[in-house]
Formats: structure tokens, C-alpha cells, sequence
């Protein structure tokens, strides 16, 4: 289960990554559910889905923040 939950927060993540706002509060509902790993995972992904997304890079300290 939890591994549908993680790939089910990266598909939201990604389509709401048009606006920064629910980018953060979908990313902050993330933190909360995932497990300690998944959100070391979670920031690599971040980083990656980010690189070119400086509006949101910002944002890969959340995950960060919560470990």
C-alpha cells in the first residue's frame, strides 16, 4: 500500500506543477503520509522534476525539512 501512495503522490504532484501554491500544500499533504524512506526518495525525485521548474525548486526543502 504504501507504494501506491507514493507513486500516487508523484502523479499529483506532477499535474498540478502549473501553479507553485497547490504544488506546496499537495507536497506538504505528501510529507505527512509518507514513510521516512519514501520521502528520501520523494526529495531525489523533486530534484529531478524540478531542474527545470525554478518557480518550484524552492519547494524540494519541504520534503527535506520533514525528515
Amino acid at each position: 500500500m504504501p507504494r501506491a501512495i507514493f507513486k500516487y503522490t508523484k502523479t499529483v504532484l506532477k499535474k498540478v506543477s502549473f501553479n507553485a501554491e497547490l504544488f506546496y500544500k499537495e507536497l506538504e499533504k505528501a510529507v505527512e503520509k509518507l514513510l521516512p524512506h519514501e520521502l528520501t526518495e520523494l526529495e531525489l525525485w523533486l530534484i529531478e522534476f524540478t531542474q527545470n521548474k525554478p518557480e518550484l525548486q524552492s519547494y524540494v526543502l519541504v520534503a527535506n525539512d520533514y525528515k
